[in-house]
């Protein structure tokens, strides 16, 4: 019976990778039908806070992506690899996971590739993403947590662009 109830309690607890996985699968499902509500509840609190609140942000991404769409632009498919190891860093739980966006336009196609960094502030039970070209950028850098250094983030990755051949 003890073995019955050990069994049991473990298969109901999901790994975090695998939680890790879904939520980005979420948000990137999010980004994909331009749902900037949800894909935006996948921010960093301090990234809100520092664009002027979600909603201002929801608002910015909103227009952002309605110039993009007039330019005949498109986020077509979003896929992501497995996640790193989970490390415990300062009260958090921190992890990457590879990310590939492609992007079409009336010009070109795009593919890019990055790695996103996730934090959990709950014992993974939410997660928040942050590519980690954005982490780089100086006007953000200061209002980011830290980050542990057994986090392994590979080297960024040039976009691959396919012009598309123009009619004459």
């Amino acid at each position: 019976m003890f073995f019955l109830a050990l069994t049991a309690g473990r298969l109901q607890a999901q790994p975090l990778e695998t939680i890790v996985k879904s939520q980005a699968l979420e948000m990137g499902k999010a980004m994909v039908a331009g749902d900037t509500r949800t894909f935006s509840r996948y921010m960093l609190p301090e990234l809100l806070q520092e664009g002027g609140g979600a909603s201002k942000v929801i608002n910015m991404m909103d227009s952002a992506m309605i110039m993009f769409k007039s330019i005949g632009g498109k986020v077509t498919r979003i896929t992501y690899g497995n996640p790193g190891k989970v490390v415990r860093f300062r009260k958090e739980l921190q992890t990457t996971i590879p990310q590939t966006t492609q992007i079409t336009s009336m010009i070109a196609d795009a593919e890019l590739s990055s790695t996103l960094i996730a934090i959990s502030r709950d014992q993974g039970k939410n997660w928040y993403f942050l590519d980690q070209n954005m982490s780089q950028a100086r006007e953000i850098k200061d209002k980011l947590p830290p980050l542990s250094p057994d986090l392994v983030i590979p080297p960024p990755v040039k976009p691959r662009i396919t012009p598309k051949q123009q009619e004459q």
